[in-house]
């Protein structure tokens, strides 16, 4: 799963989030329908921000929503999914947005990519989703030869960027494709007067996507000599900040020109999330729900309250600390207490959790080894309830950003 909207949770709220959980399902459904099983590994969540712009101008209607079969990603339950032009539309550009992926990761020679056979084999994957991709984009009237002839042109303007080199001619295919895939959800939505502001704030969201994908692979390109376009272009991380804190402000206002029938999650993904987003790469943040890792020791309402004191079990380093390595609860230690998993048991456990995406999607889950319950890692990011934006409201409802300047 990868993109740079990751909502919290916590921020969205019940109904907001069984949107945003209802785009994101059909979107995997769509690839599934048109694609097949393997084409649902490149759902995304920037994708579905297709779906979600779609929904958000169409007049209500019964067909919107379907009822989708038990998944293991839902803990088994069923649930109302999207469906419909807006999913397929969100299906075909994440098809070409994997592709553009996948090929840059070739070019680069990241890990096992830079052994030929798989690099060979990958590089035809990544050639069948941009066919793919185009032809469900025909089949609900987008013209997907901008999203190719975008990614075909992509490694031309790298390999002619150098020092002094506008970051901003490098970010310009990425811009051109999602200026249109926005666009066209106008189109599909009957909604042609709002094609304009959305292809401005498509225009944007790409240059931001290119520019927090430079941030966040910046240090790791460096170490290993692949290309970066901050890197080879010279633009200093000040100026890509800039240019983010930019698009961003320049996405606030083009939403304001849009017609909705309901845009709260797409106000709520778009004017405040991806302000979150760029905090998040460029090291800004601030967490209200932080968490550690998903396996360690149980934190906030689980975790022993009060002042540790030396010598006891509440002190870290006291050998009968369920949690220290060499103690009785360890799995390297003296048999588990009873309640706690030992070492084979809670690896099978913990691979069960991580096959099934538990871990990182689940609301809670219980903790392999220590059978606490647990926060999925998704759910470990910047919330603030809102108290950052304006406090006004609960996830935007009825926010009409006078009181966040966006």
């Amino acid at each position: 799963m990868f993109g740079i909207v990751r909502p919290c949770r916590h921020r969205l709220g019940e109904s907001l989030k069984a949107q945003w959980t209802a785009h994101l399902c059909g979107l995997c459904l769509a690839l599934r329908g048109d694609h097949g099983q393997l084409a649902r590994v490149v759902t995304n969540y920037d994708g579905l921000l297709i779906s979600v712009l779609a929904e958000a101008q169409a007049e209500r209607s019964g067909g919107a929503r379907r009822t989708a079969g038990p998944c293991p990603l839902r803990g088994m339950r069923t649930a109302s999914v999207a469906q419909g032009d807006g999913a397929r539309l969100a299906a075909a550009v994440s098809l070409v947005l994997a592709s553009a992926k996948v090929r840059d990761h070739v070019a680069d020679g990241d890990g096992l990519l830079a052994r030929r056979p798989v690099a060979h084999a990958a590089r035809r994957v990544a050639e069948s989703w941009g066919r793919a991709g185009a032809r469900t984009g025909a089949d609900v009237g987008f013209d997907a030869a901008v999203l190719v002839d975008a990614v075909d042109r992509q490694p031309g303007v790298e390999a002619l960027a150098g020092p002094g080199t506008p970051i901003l001619t490098v970010t310009e295919p990425t811009e051109t494709a999602t200026a249109a895939a926005f666009a066209h959800t106008a189109l599909l939505a009957g909604r042609p007067g709002n094609a304009e502001p959305l292809a401005e704030a498509g225009r944007l969201f790409g240059r931001l996507a290119h520019l927090l994908d430079a941030v966040e692979d910046k240090d790791a390109d460096a170490a290993s000599g692949a290309w970066n376009p901050l890197t080879a272009t010279g633009t200093p991380l000040t100026e890509a900040r800039r240019l983010a804190d930019d698009a961003v402000h320049g996405i606030r206002l083009a939403l304001r020109e849009v017609e909705f029938t309901d845009g709260r999650l797409a106000h709520r993904l778009l004017a405040h999330e991806l302000g979150r987003s760029v905090d998040r790469a460029f090291g800004t943040e601030s967490c209200g729900h932080a968490t550690d890792a998903a396996f360690g020791p149980p934190q906030g309402p689980y975790a022993p309250q009060g002042p540790r004191h030396p010598g006891t079990p509440y002190d870290p380093d006291h050998p009968d600390d369920p949690n220290h390595p060499h103690g009785p609860g360890s799995p390297f230690g003296e048999p588990p207490r009873p309640g706690r998993r030992g070492l084979w048991s809670g690896c099978a456990v913990a691979i069960g959790l991580c096959c099934t995406c538990k871990v990182c999607c689940a609301d809670e889950f219980e903790g392999p080894w220590s059978r606490q319950r647990r926060e999925g890692w998704c759910s470990g990011c910047d919330c603030c309830d809102c108290s950052d934006c304006c406090g006004c409201c609960e996830c935007c409802d009825g926010c009409d950003c006078g009181c966040c300047d966006c």
